[in-house]
This record gives C-alpha cells, structure tokens and sequence, in this order.
C-alpha cells in the first residue's frame, strides 16, 4: 500500500534573513488507485538534509490537521471533515513494519485541535473543547463519552480552526480567530474603530483543563491582537506559548495609492510571538513588514506604508516571507535528531509565498536559551511535487500537523490526500561512533 520516497536530496542550503462522539469503528486503509487516488502522481521525494529520510506511513486518512502520538506510538489524528462519520481516528502499526495497518475512528464532530496530556487526549470542534481520559496504554476509555470542557467560541465563516495546546499548570489555550480579514467595515476599506472583533476573537484564551461546561466568561483572553494562529506550542524550556500568526490578506484593493498589487503579496510577514498574559500583539492596527523590519501602521486606521505603529504591542521573535500559511508548530524535544535541532522549532507551512516561489515545506529555526538563534530555514521540501514557479500540475501535499514519535522521529499530515509522512535520521557511517567490542 505505502511505499518510502524515490530518494532523499542533501541538505537544501536555503536560508531566508527575515528577522463529540460516537462508536469507535475500525477502518482499514485504503489502497492508491481507489477512490479520489484516479489521477494522482508518485509520491513526490522530499528534499531534506543529508542524513535525513523520509517515508509515507499512511495514506487517504481524509483532511488530516494536528495530530499527537502517545509514548508506544499510537498517533490520534484530527479531521477537519467527517470521514465515514467520525472525525478522530487512532492510527496504529501492529505489525511494526512501519505502516499504519489499523485505523479506529470516534467522535462526530470535525476540527483541527489534539493534544495529549497527563493521561488525557484534548480535542477540539470548531467552536467547542472536549477531553477523553486515557488508560495506562494512552488509548482512550470511552470514547462515545468525551467530557466537554469548553463551548461557544465564536465560530463564522472563515478561519474556524481552534488550535490548543495544555501547559504544565492545567491550563488549556485556544486560539479563536478573526472572521474580517482586516476588521473593515464591511463593503469599505474603512477599519472599525475600535475593532469590536477583539472581544471575542482574534487572539488566545485560557480555559482550565479540568473544569466541564465552561464559557467564555469562565476563561481569560491570555493574548489579543492576533488576526489567525492555527500553528502553536508549548515551549518546555522556556515555560511560555509560541505561536505563528497568519497575516492579513490585500492591501492595494482600497489603497492603490500606497500599495501594488506586488506589495500586497509581499506583506505582511507571516509572525512567531512569544506569549505571556495580557500581550497585544496589534492586529488590527499594525502589521509586520519583513523588508522594513518594524510594525507598520494600518492604511485602514491612517498608515501609508510607511507610518509605524504599535509601540505597545509585543514584538514577534521571527518574521517569515508573506501567506506561507504556517498550520503547524513544534519545539523538538528529542535527541534522534543532530544537536542543532534539539529545542528549535519546526514550522509546517500549508501555502506559499508567490515573491519567493516557495511553499508546502518545513521550515526550521534554531533555538538557544529560549531564543531563535539565527535566521529560518527550509528543512523538508517538495511536498507540493510541482516546481511552485513553473508549475506544471496541482499541488499534491499540503503539510499541516507536526508530532515527534518515540523515536524522536517528525510526523507530518497533509490535509490535501490525507498522506501521513515520517521523516528520521541516521546519521551518516563516517559520522557514527564505532560500537564497543564486548570484553572476552
């Protein structure tokens, strides 16, 4: 059914400088050439760095977002649409050949949120959070009987996704979005003053973990200012939420005189900001340019382009080219990978950025004491299978969803196909340290 990538391309040297319910039912895997696989091409070969390999551990999961892997491997999954009725699924490989061969699916409602934590799998709707306590193995126990912690986040009709993740003091953060792109009145290029949007979207709330039915009113709003996080993390070394915001979308449609159509795909910066209660991080106002390097006043509240803005607002700690659409974040805890991973942060990037012809990857930053060390890199490439500045077919694999296995080796969906890729190290023989001879 699954098979590895054709080949592996050494390390691509690309460095940019910017800054619920339901009965479990087993499903079996099924196989390229059914269904929707008709006219899809050969899994496209990653590109990645020297000693790196990736391979495909499953296929037509169906639009696959986050996903979290317990400490014997099983990977939980979320759906953003129902597959035959159920929008988790526990994957597992019962027979170790590295393939998902048992798929078992619960919960009857969509989304994009999954997290697990102190013997619980956190899940999320698109406007609710529900949890499901786990037995010794970290397999669900009831799984038509979730606990529903949280409901009636704001739920429009765009950017729906509730990302969340639980911190070590049993806090659950979620993010809740902004449904107007750039909190315009609607029909103008006029931006409300103030934003009302920010009452009760466009940032990250807090809700306890342990506490069922709760509303907003029993939750705080830990950070406000933020247009769309899907991508965010718990950073263990540092004690703090990261997050990557998307960017807002046009600018030139209602100030031509500022902006070209070509400014207007160049800005504003995709964003990673640290997090601590009560931060602005300024959206509607300001946005991020990553050729100016500073936070831009708004033309919807008086900017030209030019003005900056925002001397209250937080500060992100990295800058990404424009609509890369980052989905997905995770610090690296293991130690399968080369030192200079190890605490960084990975980044999957489900769109492109048309300036740089580049998109659908993995990018990477390193980190030192809590901090990114040095400028973004691209570490997985070619999800998309196509040349993004000559291309020549559809996209064929959107990343979206990172979990790091047991093993310490990085898991990523795809919510196009439903692939789920695995990609590990081994570093190279001239690099091993030789094995100890056994004493007679």
């Amino acid at each position: 059914m699954n098979k590895p990538f054709l080949g592996i391309v050494c390390l691509l040297a690309i460095m940019l400088a910017t800054d619920g319910n339901g009965t479990p039912t087993p499903s079996k895997p099924s196989k390229p050439g059914s269904t929707n696989e008709k006219k899809r091409d050969a899994p496209p070969a990653l590109k990645l760095p020297s000693g790196f390999t990736g391979t495909i551990v499953a296929e037509d999961l169906g639009p696959a977002r986050h996903i979290a892997i317990t400490k014997r491997g099983d990977i939980y999954v979320k759906l953003s649409k129902l597959k035959d009725g159920k929008g988790i699924y526990r994957l597992r490989d019962t027979n170790k050949d590295g393939l998902i061969d048992e798929q078992i699916g619960f919960g009857d409602y969509p989304g994009t949120g999954i997290y697990l934590k102190n013997g619980y799998l956190y899940s999320s709707s698109n406007n609710s959070i529900f949890r499901y306590k786990l037995d010794a193995n970290e397999e669900v126990i009831s799984p038509d009987q979730p606990e529903k912690l949280v409901s009636g986040l704001v739920l429009r009709d765009r950017d729906q996704s509730k990302s969340i993740v639980v911190d070590n003091q049993n806090y659950v953060y979620v993010n809740v979005a902004s449904y107007n792109d750039a909190c315009r009145e609607a029909g103008t290029g006029k931006g409300m003053t103030p934003c009302s949007i920010l009452d009760s979207a466009a940032g990250i709330w807090r809700f306890k973990a342990d506490a069922s039915n709760q509303t907003y009113g029993d939750g705080i709003r830990y950070a406000t200012g933020l247009k769309n996080v899907v991508g965010l993390d718990w950073n263990t070394k540092t004690n703090t939420l990261f997050v990557m915001q998307h960017g807002r979308g046009k600018f030139d449609d209602f100030y031509p005189q500022y902006y070209t159509p070509q400014m207007s795909a160049e800005l504003p910066a995709e964003t990673m900001y640290e997090l601590h209660q009560g931060d602005d991080a300024g959206w509607p106002y300001i946005y991020y340019d990553p050729v100016q390097k500073k936070k831009i006043l708004a033309p919807e509240y008086g900017g030209d382009g030019k003005k900056t803005g925002g001397e209250k607002a937080i500060n992100p700690v990295m800058a990404f080219p424009a609509h890369l659409g980052p989905n997905g974040l995770l610090f690296y805890t293991g130690t399968a990978f080369p030192e200079r991973y190890r605490n960084g942060a990975f980044i999957a990037f489900h769109s492109q950025s048309q300036p740089i012809h580049k998109g659908y990857m993995i990018g990477f930053v390193p980190f030192k004491n809590g901090k990114p060390s040095g400028p973004w890199e691209i570490f997985a490439d070619n999800f998309a299978g196509i040349d993004l500045e000559k291309p020549t077919g559809p996209v064929q694999h959107r990343p979206c969803g990172l979990a790091q296995g047991p093993d310490g080796s990085l898991y990523v969906t795809d919510d196009l196909h439903g692939t789920l890729f695995k990609i590990s190290y081994q570093a190279p023989s001239s690099a091993r340290k030789p094995i100890a001879s056994k004493k007679k």
